[in-house]
């Protein structure tokens, strides 16, 4: 019996959060999700080390590169761009054409977002990790480790510990 993989499309913040706790490799490993980064996306990740990771996710097949080239989808993006950064409004253009989801962690993608998609299709960096750890992929103290570094980083989650979201 086979089942259709939910298509994500990936804004940079999630995928450098990702990267920072060497965690990209979940993307191919949440066999219910698609993962997809737009060229958009991947030119606002400039730093080499980080490129270099999100090259190494594509090789692997963890997240797929696609490109925003429909017209109905570059009429959606030229009207967010006006409200959210370029890589956002790309992704967000993406799902909506696409029926897809989208992983973004900035608060003005997310509201649009979610006025576009509805709340149901938009994932964050914590509900990543949260679906890892219930797909048996990350234990507790490894998602708590995780989230130490990222508010290291100034990523800050509104809860303690990620046993108080299970």
């Amino acid at each position: 019996m086979s089942f259709q993989r939910r298509i994500v499309v990936a804004d940079a913040g999630v995928l450098i959060n990702l990267i920072h706790v060497d965690a990209l490799h979940l993307l191919g490993r949440l066999v219910r999700f698609e993962f997809v980064v737009l060229e958009h996306v991947i030119q606002e990740i400039t730093r080499p080390d980080q490129a270099a990771a999100l090259a190494h996710a594509m090789q692997r097949g963890w997240i797929r590169r696609d490109d925003l080239d429909r017209p109905d989808g570059l009429e959606v993006f030229a009207d967010l761009m006006r409200v959210i950064d370029r890589g956002e409004a790309a992704s967000l253009a993406w799902a909506v054409i696409a029926g897809a989801a989208i992983a973004c962690d900035d608060r003005k993608g997310r509201r649009e977002a979610t006025a576009r998609l509805g709340a149901g299709n938009i994932l964050t960096t914590p509900g990543l990790l949260l679906i890892a750890i219930r797909d048996g992929l990350l234990t507790f103290d490894e998602a708590d480790a995780m989230k130490a570094t990222l508010e290291a980083r100034r990523f800050t989650m509104a809860f303690r510990s990620f046993r108080e979201l299970v």
